[in-house]
C-alpha cells in the first residue's frame, strides 16, 4: 500500500490576526487606564475636600535670621502624626518634589521649586526623627527625616530625604535641641 500525501485544500493560509478584535481590545484597555487616572485624581481631589479645614501653612517672614542648617534633598509629602499612611494633601503638602530646607532661629522653612513653598515657625516644631517611611515612600531603616509639627490643632509629619543621608543625625539632633530650648524657655 502506498502512502497518501494530503496536501492542503486551499491556496492560502488562514488570517493570523484578527485586526478588529485586537483594535477593540486595545481601545478597551486605553479606556481602562483613562477611568483608573481619573479614579485616582477624584480620590486626590476628595481627599482635599475631607482635609479643607487645615489652615495654610505660612510663608517664610522677610527675615528669618542666620541659617543653622541647609539641606538640599526631596520633600516626600505630609501625614497625619503617627499615622504615616494617612497622606495630607490640603494647601499642595501632598505634592512631592525636590526641596530647600533651611533652619534658622525662626524656623524650618521649605523651598520647593515646582510646588508652594511653606514655613514651620519654632513655636510649632514638635520633633524629629529617622524613619524608615511616609505615604508613598519607604527606605531603609533612618533613611528619611520625618518633622513633626503643628498646624492649626493638627499635627502634621512632613518626610523629607536629604541629598547626603549623612545629615539627617544632625538635623534630628539640632532640631529636637532647639525644641526642648523653646519648650524650657516657655
Amino acid at each position: 500500500m502506498t502512502p497518501v500525501i494530503l496536501l492542503a485544500a486551499a491556496k492560502k493560509s488562514a488570517d493570523v490576526t484578527n485586526w478588529p478584535a485586537r483594535i477593540g481590545w486595545l481601545v478597551g484597555l486605553l479606556l481602562f487606564i483613562a477611568l483608573v487616572y481619573w479614579l485616582m485624581r477624584e480620590g486626590w481631589k476628595w481627599r482635599g475636600t475631607l482635609q479643607s479645614d487645615l489652615p495654610a501653612p505660612p510663608g517664610a517672614p522677610e527675615e528669618t535670621g542666620p541659617a543653622r542648617l541647609s539641606m538640599s534633598g526631596r520633600y516626600h509629602g505630609s501625614t497625619t502624626a503617627g499615622q504615616w499612611l494617612d497622606r495630607i494633601v490640603a494647601h499642595g503638602l501632598g505634592t512631592r518634589s525636590r526641596a530647600e530646607l533651611t533652619l534658622t532661629d525662626e524656623g524650618l522653612e521649605v523651598e520647593r521649586p515646582g510646588a508652594s513653598d511653606f514655613f514651620v515657625p519654632t513655636a510649632a516644631l514638635r520633633g524629629a526623627r529617622l524613619d524608615k517611611g511616609i505615604a508613598g515612600k519607604v527606605l531603609t531603616e533612618g533613611g528619611l527625616l520625618v518633622v513633626t509639627w503643628a498646624l492649626g490643632d493638627k499635627l502634621i509629619d512632613s518626610g523629607f530625604r536629604s541629598d547626603h543621608a549623612a545629615e539627617h543625625t544632625e538635623w534630628v539632633d539640632t532640631l529636637n535641641h532647639m525644641i526642648n530650648d523653646t519648650e524650657g524657655a516657655r
